[in-house]
């Protein structure tokens, strides 16, 4: 069951602690972690297209207004899940539909785990030495319960459930 993922007391302290560090300069912390991600994934970068115009690189996506508008969505939906830890179900619905969203974009469900990836690499070049194993498992834990509910909008459910 979904109660599972929920994060302890003490996750969750973890959590907006290290947040509050990153929430205040989004742009650049998302940077970060978009250029970690076409490091780890540069097949990833032909799936931002805007006006049908592909970038020749990352950094050109890096710098593009439209990415940054991506990035800056990005950031406000980790910061939504931190906001409502208490209560990651409210937003089930909304991440699902996020999902679907992807998913239309041709975003497969394992990119996300490299998203993942890069998200922690952001948190620890923010935090450094504050970035704890214990501060890093509170972070993959709250992930996996994001992830698992845009999941959902893959698998579509037959009507009636």
């Amino acid at each position: 069951p979904a109660s599972g993922m929920a994060l302890s007391k003490g996750q969750r302290a973890l959590v907006r602690e290290s947040w509050r560090r990153v929430r205040g300069s989004p742009e650049q912390h998302g940077r970060v972690l978009f250029s970690r991600l076409f490091d780890l994934d540069p097949d990833l970068l032909p799936l931002f297209q805007y006006n049908c115009k592909q970038f020749a690189s990352p950094q050109e996506c890096l710098s593009a207004p439209e990415f940054l508008d991506h990035i800056r969505k990005v950031m406000l939906v980790i910061d939504a899940a931190v906001s409502h830890l208490e209560n990651l179900s409210c937003l089930e619905e909304y991440l699902c539909n996020l999902g679907k969203k992807h998913q239309a974009v041709g975003v497969k469900v394992e990119s996300f785990s490299t998203v993942g990836e890069s998200l922690l690499y952001m948190l620890e070049k923010c935090l450094g030495t504050a970035f704890s194993p214990d501060v890093r498992e509170a972070w993959t834990k709250l992930y996996g319960a994001v992830v698992k509910a845009m999941r959902r909008g893959w698998e579509t459910l037959p009507e009636g459930h």
